[in-house]
Order: C-alpha cells, then structure tokens, then sequence
C-alpha cells in the first residue's frame, strides 16, 4: 500500500530537453506527478546541483563514447537532488517515513544481483545500474521517484543545497581521494583547484591530512584555496614551468595527482608531476575521446606509476562524506540560481564563469 501525502498535487513543474547537440535547450513544463510504485519513494525536491556531467548529457558531448540521454529519461537530466519524502510505496514503509530527507544520486538504482553488487563494496559498478537524467528522469523537477533502497538519507546538520552536491561532487572527490593512496603527510596536487570539483577536493584532502598544492589562476583562486586549506598555490598561467615548481616543493614529486580538469593539457602534464609509484586518479571526462589518461611506456616503468579511474561512489561512501559535511569539515561553495534559469546556467558552465558547485531552487 502506498502511503501518500495528502498535499500532492497531479502535476508538477519539470524542465524538459528539446533538440540536441550544442543548441539544445530546455523549457519549464507541466507534466504528471507519478505516486511511487514498490519500493520506490516520491520525493519533493526543494534543492538539486547543476553538474558537469548534466552539461554533457544535455548537450550531447558524449556521443564519442555511445552515451546519449535515453528516451527512459523523458528529457529530465540532473542527479544531485534533495528534497523531503512525500509517499512511500509498498516495501519502503519500514525504511522511510514521511518528512524525512533524502538524496538522489547519479546511480539511482543497482540491480542487487550481478557479481559487483554481491561484492557488498563495489555496486559502482553494477552491470544493470539505472542513472539519474540518463536512463530515468532525474532531478530538474518538482516531484522526483527514488529507489528506497539507494536513496540517501540526510543527517542533521547538512543543509538541502548543501547536500545536493554531496551526492555527485563531493562523493567524487572523496573517494578519488581514497583512490590516490596518499597518506596523512604526504604530497597531492589539485589541477583546477578553484572550480567545482577541486575545491571540494582540497578540503576532503585536508580533512585527511594530506599537504594540498593547489594549481589554478587568477588571486580570486588562490584566495580561496589557501582559505580552504591549500599549503601551496601554483598560478599555472605565472609559472613558466609547474612541474619544476612541484619538484622544488616535494623534492622527488607529489605522491598523487587528482585530474578534475577536463583538459588534454593537465591530462598530458600530470605524470610528470608524481614522484615514483605516485598514482594519477583520472576524475574529469573530457568530450574529446582522443584524451588519454597516462603517460609514455618507458616514464610508466621507470617511475612505476598507477594510473586509476574514479566515479562517483558506492551507497556507503556518499554516507560518509555526508558525515564531513554534518561534522562541519567540509562545505560546497555554492553559487544558487532557480531551476528556470537552467539554460543560462549550462552556458556559463559551458564558457568557464561559475565558481565552485551551483545549486537551483527547485521548489520551496
């Protein structure tokens, strides 16, 4: 039986996707509010984050690499959303109750079945995943559908619009931090510090004791990453040669290098960074499918290099990185706009000018 709340409305508010490519664009309209089937919960979303990714689903950036928004998404992106538990269809009653906070995430569902699930630590990778504004409607809109079991639950303490961009960003960086092996005392580098995904990674990095050299431009930059705990900032557009700067500081190289920068550039640079068995954590996806992580065969070798990939995180690591934020260690810079406004918000995202994570009003 599905337990309602006597306040929904039939319909919502939802900005819907139309063209494709670079002109896409997205409309504010009205469509159906859908009461939770089993083991789903109906969501009213009061805050959602605006991320990279949305951008290149929206416009088709990734089409090199056969990923396109499905027709199951109904032209809805976005997948960092918070909002309040409205109805609770059969299955989740003993698990949620009405009024209680709960986050959406890029992964929006795992199968529970195939070999990465059983793991009990790896369900990233679910071969039958379902993912929010890819393969089901996400979170531009005023009602959201969850799955009771993924859907993360929000502590005290951690505000709606904070919490948005936990669910996709902060966890990223989270756990591309654990990925990097770097220990309390020992060296990372932060290309793109200042932006959405670096800054939150400076102070994941902090909070776990790592010495943060922080790379980006501008002293509006360099201003925020020693606020929010970088050791070192490198101007990379004042510095003729980052890499003979991060040697003078570490001496033999960093021991990690995380790349949000979507850039060929950092991607090309960033080996030449890290001491022997230092380890390059790839994190930003460029549209460009030419882009390679790594470096040449005989740098790999003779430095004894790794080379990982992180995305996003398990069900369990959004929980903790959720703890930093109600612990008050780590906090989003946000930039707030209202989910009308979307199309200008994917472009000044698209031309460089947002700083850290932005977050759209969706419903009050």
């Amino acid at each position: 039986m599905t337990i309602p709340h006597p306040n929904i409305p039939s319909h919502q508010r939802a900005a819907i996707r139309h063209g494709t490519g670079t002109t896409s664009t997205t409309t504010i309209e009205t469509i159906p509010v859908h009461p939770p089937g089993p083991g789903q919960i109906l969501l009213k979303i009061t805050w959602t984050g605006l991320c990279g990714s949305d951008k290149s689903l929206l416009r088709d950036e990734w089409t090199d690499f056969g990923l396109t928004m499905t027709p199951k998404a109904q032209g809805i992106a976005g997948h960092e959303g918070v909002g309040t538990v409205v109805a609770i269809g059969p299955g989740m009653e003993n698990r949620w109750k009405i009024g209680e906070r709960a986050g959406v995430k890029w992964i929006a569902s795992t199968c529970g079945e195939c070999e990465f699930c059983l793991t009990g630590t790896d369900e990233v990778n679910c071969v039958n995943q379902v993912n929010s504004g890819f393969s089901a409607p996400g979170t531009f809109q005023e009602y959201c559908l969850a799955d009771g079991r993924y859907a993360s639950r929000i502590p005290d303490g951690v505000a709606d619009e904070e919490a948005g961009p936990m669910m996709c960003g902060g966890v990223t960086v989270y756990v591309a931090c654990k990925r990097s092996n770097v220990k309390a005392g020992q060296w990372i580098v932060l290309p793109g510090a200042g932006g959405g995904l670096g800054h939150l990674a400076i102070q994941f990095a902090r909070a776990m004791g790592m010495r943060v050299i922080a790379i980006d431009t501008g002293e509006e930059k360099r201003e925020l990453c020693q606020r929010l705990g970088a050791e070192v900032f490198i101007d990379f557009q004042q510095t003729p040669d980052v890499g003979a700067e991060i040697i003078k500081i570490t001496k033999y190289g960093a021991h990690g290098i995380i790349v949000t920068a979507a850039t060929k550039a950092v991607y090309a640079a960033a080996p030449r960074y890290l001491r022997p068995n230092g380890t390059l954590v790839a994190v930003g996806l460029p549209k460009d499918a030419s882009i390679l992580a790594g470096a040449p065969p005989i740098l790999m070798a003779l430095k004894k290099l790794n080379v990982v990939g992180s995305i996003v995180g398990s069900l369990k690591d959004v929980e903790e990185a959720l703890d930093f934020t109600a612990r008050g260690i780590v906090h989003p810079v946000l930039t707030k706009g209202k989910l009308e406004d979307l199309d200008s918000w994917v472009e000044k995202m698209a031309n460089g000018q947002l700083a850290g994570r932005v977050v759209l009003q969706v419903a009050s």
